[in-house]
């Protein structure tokens, strides 16, 4: 089983829309709930803050927060697993630039985004 090491940022500019990622590991679900809270707390003007976290194949969540539903937390829940991650938790923050992307550009805004932080993120075997 791998994760990351520590606490990675990334960030995806899609037409005026921001998109701020942030990986980091976690020991529980609890722990990942108490980070999503302070990430909501911190990015509080932000439109949405959507997530996914695992910690193994049988315990995980992915949420839209107000996306069109399927947009941004299944593909951000797929980069964790593409990179074969677990006892990870990953935050994605939009700041809307006033252009819709569709369902489409969401999809690939949160996949670029999630992805850019856990590329930056040293992997090591747990």
């Amino acid at each position: 089983m791998n994760t990351i090491v520590a606490e990675t940022s990334g960030i995806y500019k899609d037409k005026g829309s921001k998109f701020l990622s942030f990986a980091e590991p976690i020991e529980s679900e609890e722990q990942a709930k108490a980070r999503i809270v302070f990430y909501r707390k911190k990015y509080h003007d932000a439109r949405h803050v959507c997530y996914a976290y695992k910690l193994d194949d049988n315990l995980w969540r992915a949420k839209d927060d107000g996306e069109p539903h399927g947009t941004a937390g299944m593909p951000i829940l797929r980069t964790i697993n593409a990179k074969g991650l677990n006892y990870v938790l990953v935050v994605v923050v939009r700041y809307f630039g006033g252009t819709l992307l569709g369902t489409g550009g969401l999809m690939v805004a949160y996949r670029e985004a999630s992805k850019d932080a856990l590329e930056k993120a040293e992997i090591k075997e747990i």
